[in-house]
């Protein structure tokens, strides 16, 4: 999938603001008509800047915040390019006389930090400002609050822009903004105008906060219009002391980015760039066109025909711009990454994911909502592959083991609940709070020892109704009772733990069906005394496929998620089509030719009875395969040959006997694990060979094999 093509709107829209922020530069229609000159500039053309900021806003923010990785980017990024455009102008500002100024230091401090050393130039620290704050606010607050924080600000950058004729009026009001205008010559900058459309931006940046491309075509025109009387109005009666600020240029603003968002195709090359350098270029393209005007004497055509004179700045910027995109495109991007396939890998089918996904959902009661497992690794499948692309999905709520999981999980820009099922150390609650993860509390200890924190947090009551591992004892309601009066735990929710749902043997049947039974009485017994009862949550994966009828508000589904069962041919009362996710897979590396009697591998475990071709792929126990597979006690497909493995497994390398297999040459992939319904090497057949179960088999896929996606 390439995911540019859903910006290509955002590319294109770019692109066209550019184009009107050199129309807000050179007046095009000025020679015609100043009334139409002012709708075209200080009207239309004041969407491009906001536009500009909402999209940073929308990349630069629309990861979860607590990684700041994104942040310290995008200054990067934009600091290197004010430094090189502010080199670029140099010569610039010595010709004109910049540098001659009374009080040149204070001047120059002032317009790096807020109004930029050449008239454009102001964009490049407002973005950077701008994102401080936002980003700022939203890791201190959250979106509603800070956006509102940002209207506030935005609010007072109006009445010293298009509203400074009120401000004015008001003694007071206009002394604070003398004082605001000795530090910066205009409020539309990065403390009043940035933040909020770029908290806008990151908001939008969630599907939810978007409306339909009707709304968003019918909302932008009612709000431009809006725009535009507001604007005319003010033009009108001479409130403007400057005009980059309206009331209804933020709704304008939040409905176009909404419909461009709603245009996909094939992305241009080179147009996301050139759209930057147009900005940063064209007022050196007024100066050239300026001078070649009055060195070939054509200043009737090239300046005093103000919409002549726009059009050949254009042109001018765009050549440079495009040819410069695409000498950059050529020789300054860096190769994209290759995923190492050339050894062994993990395949992941996304399509088997989010079918799964639909079928468990489909299987639960009304209202009852899927908590997807994604521990150790989401088993193995890669936990950045699966836990985006569920989310992407609907998916709202994971559980992960331990807090760095959790954490890791927030930094690949997962916002839904993130339940830990596990044991996290007190002393780190503001972590917990930080990244808004949900703890499990395993026992009435713990929890006032994690209360004592003096740090609010969310919890899950964890009751033992039998397995004796973690929870508080279901007999004893009062300690359950004790956490819902602890000033810093916030109580979401309450779960158990079925230790034997995945069996069907009558005495096991009896023993989960009392589980449920001593849950369910001390539920009854909170919900007498007057305890407010959370969300409940007593199934896994076997839970929902054995005992599907339980009132539960989620399903914590891990193995069957990825479409297979702990154990092969697992009969349950739910029948669902599932289908395997993983598929492990090996590439060929070396054929020799073994003669009868000779040895292959460690403590010579095999003795060739026949003359003998071999293969020896490039994994091993170091990935995760389990040694104990070793001496034919599991098979690989090769070109549909399923041939078995021979001698020890070794911590890189296995070696298999493919003298029945006609054609197998170098390069070839084998299959270790499939996911095509083959139940000689599904994950059950193997975990069963390896004297184990498809959980922990898939859980010890070694971190050093890379994750090839199919069907995202």
């Amino acid at each position: 999938m390439n995911k540019d093509k859903y910006y290509t709107g955002i590319d294109w829209m770019r692109f066209l603001a550019a184009l009107l922020v050199i129309a807000n530069h050179t007046s095009p229609l000025a020679t015609f008509s100043e009334t139409g000159n002012f709708i075209l500039t200080r009207i239309a053309a004041r969407i491009a800047v906001p536009f500009f900021l909402m999209t940073s806003g929308f990349f630069g923010l629309s990861r979860y915040h607590y990684d700041n990785s994104p942040l310290t980017g995008f200054l990067k990024k934009t600091g290197l390019i004010y430094i090189i455009a502010n080199l670029l102008y140099l010569p610039v500002n010595i010709y004109s006389g910049y540098f001659s100024q009374p009080n040149l230091l204070p001047n120059l401090i002032k317009d790096l930090v807020f109004d930029g050393t050449l008239y454009h130039l102001w964009y490049l620290p407002a973005s950077m400002i701008g994102m401080v704050i936002a980003w700022s606010l939203i890791e201190r607050l959250d979106y509603g609050k800070g956006l509102a924080v940002t209207a506030v600000l935005y609010l007072i950058g109006l009445f010293g822009d298009s509203y400074y004729g009120i401000a004015e009026k008001i003694p007071i009001v206009k002394g604070f903004y003398g004082l605001l205008f000795d530090l910066t010559d205009y409020t539309r900058n990065g403390i009043f105008l940035a933040p909020v459309f770029m908290l806008l931006g990151g908001l939008i940046a969630d599907k939810k906060h978007r409306v339909s491309l009707m709304q968003a075509w019918t909302g932008f025109i009612i709000s431009f219009a809006l725009m535009f009387t507001e604007a005319m109005c003010l033009h009108k009666n001479g409130m403007q002391r400057h005009d980059s600020m309206y009331v209804f240029l933020l709704p304008c603003i939040y409905f176009l980015f909404s419909a461009v968002l709603n245009v996909k195709g094939k992305p241009i090359a080179g147009l996301r760039t050139a759209s930057l350098l147009i900005y940063i270029i064209h007022p050196m393209m007024i100066i050239v066109v300026r001078a070649a005007a009055k060195l070939l004497h054509l200043q009737n055509l090239l300046i005093e025909n103000s919409l002549f004179h726009y059009i050949t700045v254009c042109l001018l910027s765009l050549v440079f711009s495009f040819l410069t995109a695409a000498l950059w495109e050529h020789f300054g991007k860096k190769p994209k990454h290759r995923i190492e396939t050339d050894r062994a890998y993990i395949e992941i089918d996304l399509a088997h994911l989010s079918h799964n996904a639909a079928v468990l959902k489909a299987a639960m009661p009304p209202k009852c909502e899927l908590m997807a497992v994604v521990k150790t690794e989401s088993y193995g499948h890669g936990a950045y592959t699966i836990t985006t692309h569920l989310e992407k999905n609907g998916v709202k709520s994971f559980a992960v083991a331990t807090i760095d999981e959790g954490i890791k999980l927030r930094k690949y820009g997962i916002r839904g609940e993130i339940l830990i099922l596990g044991y996290t150390d007190v002393h780190r609650a503001k972590e917990l709070r930080k990244y808004n993860l949900t703890q499990t509390l395993i026992d009435c200890t713990y929890a006032k020892q994690l209360n004592r924190q003096a740090v609010p947090v969310k919890t899950h009551i964890k009751i033992d109704s039998g397995m004796h591992r973690l929870g508080f004892a279901d007999n004893d309601p009062k300690s359950v009772q004790s956490v819902f009066n602890m000033k810093y735990l916030k109580v979401d929710g309450i779960f158990t733990h079925l230790c034997c749902c995945d069996s069907m043997r009558p005495e096991d049947v009896a023993f989960t069906k009392e589980q449920i039974r001593r849950f369910y009485k001390l539920i009854d017994s909170l919900t007498e005394s007057g305890i407010p009862i959370p969300k409940l949550h007593i199934q896994s994966s076997y839970g929902l496929l054995n005992y599907p009828g339980l009132k539960c508000d989620y399903v914590r589904v891990g193995i069957s998620l990825y479409g297979t069962t702990s154990k092969p041919e697992e009969q349950t009362v739910l029948r669902l089509d599932l289908r395997p996710v993983l598929a492990l897979k090996a590439k060929v590396i070396l054929i020799r030719d073994v003669p009868k009697g000779e040895y292959v591998g460690y403590d010579r475990a095999f003795s060739a009875k026949r003359d003998s071709r071999i293969a020896i792929l490039p994994i091993g126990y170091g990935d995760g395969f389990p040694g104990n597979l070793s001496c034919g006690n599991a098979c690989v497909r090769v070109r549909e040959y399923i041939v078995p493995i021979i001698g020890r497994i070794c911590m890189d390398h296995l070696a298999i006997d493919i003298t029945d297999a006609d054609g197998v040459t170098v390069g070839d992939t084998a299959t270790l694990i499939d996911n095509r319904g083959n139940s000689l090497l599904s994950a059950p057949e193997v975990a069963k060979h390896s004297g184990s179960i498809s959980n922990e088999l898939l859980s010890r896929m070694g971190a050093r094999l890379p994750v090839v996606v199919k069907n995202g």
